[in-house]
């Protein structure tokens, strides 16, 4: 399963990020990473949770996490 984040800043100021390919994960930030960190996190605990409750079937995932600065 491939899962991308799309982000954009809304006209309030604050910042949206999203996983289409899970509907209705979403999150809000203060900046976009903040943003972007915390939609993450929750797209891989609703992925956690829909196979526990067996709502989804597992498949094979890649995840790659970037270096710390």
């Amino acid at each position: 399963m491939d899962i991308s984040i799309e982000c954009e800043q809304e006209d309030d100021g604050r910042w949206l990020a999203e996983v289409p390919q899970l509907p209705g994960v979403m999150s809000y930030g203060i900046t976009a990473d903040d943003a972007m960190a915390s939609v993450e996190a929750l797209a891989l605990r609703t992925m956690a949770e829909r196979l526990e409750s067996r709502e989804s079937r597992p498949v094979a995932i890649h995840i790659s996490i970037p270096a710390a600065a």
